[in-house]
């Protein structure tokens, strides 16, 4: 078992953080229209995930550090939302492996979530 000493050593973070790299790379396709639009609402949605995840890390309260995980989840719905919007005005097409990562950190996040729930209890 790995030992968790910072955020950066979450593999959800990891993921949002690559995540956030594909989304910046996709939307430098996007109409230059669309750079105080769509483009900025992505990118911020996108880098808000690893950042939500990083602040809660560093909260001593173990449901601080759970709200902060519920904006990240927030922030991924709010990109796949963007991402629909886009496919439908033609700026960008499907792709299934930016769908799959934001699948996959959204149940890496779920799953932080109920592991941090439990202690609770």
């Amino acid at each position: 078992m790995d030992i968790i000493t910072t955020h950066r050593d979450l593999k959800v973070w990891q993921m949002a953080v690559e995540l956030v790299v594909e989304l910046y790379r996709m939307t430098e396709n996007f109409p230059k229209t669309e750079q105080f639009g769509l483009t900025s609402q992505i990118r911020r949605a996108a880098v808000s995930i690893p950042s939500n995840i990083a602040e809660g890390a560093t909260r001593k309260n173990t449901k601080e550090y759970i709200q902060f995980l519920y904006v990240a989840m927030g922030s991924v719905s709010e990109i796949d939302t963007q991402l629909e919007i886009a496919k439908r005005l033609g700026y960008a097409k499907a792709e299934p492996d930016i769908e799959d990562h934001l699948l996959q950190v959204k149940k890496m996040l779920v799953s932080l979530i109920k592991s941090l729930h439990s202690k609770l209890t």
